[in-house]
């Protein structure tokens, strides 16, 4: 007597890279933009979500947040630092264009001098400056 089973399946990566046989259609990749979303939008998103957390009092302080992200209390301070831009600036910097190839044209350590000018109209001004010399094609 012979028996025929027809069902899909298709391979997914498992534990340790190894190949899986996973019953069922294969998942249809989903529309991804191509590239890397910058470092420095990520921190600037975290900046704002630790400022929520201890505005609400779901943490004490930003050394609880040190502690409890395992890293220093200078690289929080650091990373909360972002806050300090004009408004404008952050929410650029959260919008920053796709890394698709080679390093992030802007990082934290450039922004730093900028967040200690207090004046946001000045900030603004070192701001454009620095987009246009690291943004703009060549």
């Amino acid at each position: 007597m012979d028996l025929t089973i027809n069902c899909q399946v298709h391979f997914r990566r498992g534990r340790n890279g190894r190949k899986r046989l996973v019953e069922g259609e294969e998942p249809v990749p989903s529309s991804v933009k191509p590239g890397n979303i910058p470092r420095v939008s990520k921190l600037m998103a975290l900046a704002i979500r630790l400022e929520k957390l201890v505005n609400s009092g779901e943490v004490g302080d930003y050394a609880d947040l040190a502690r409890l992200g395992q890293v220093s209390r200078a690289r929080i301070t650091q990373i909360m630092n972002l806050l300090l831009l004009a408004s404008d600036i952050q929410e650029e910097i959260l919008f920053l264009p796709r890394t698709v190839k080679g390093r992030d044209p802007i990082r934290e350590r450039d922004l730093r001098p900028i967040a200690a000018i207090p004046h946001w109209h000045r900030q603004r001004k070192t701001w454009a400056s620095l987009i246009k010399e690291r943004m703009m094609p060549q």
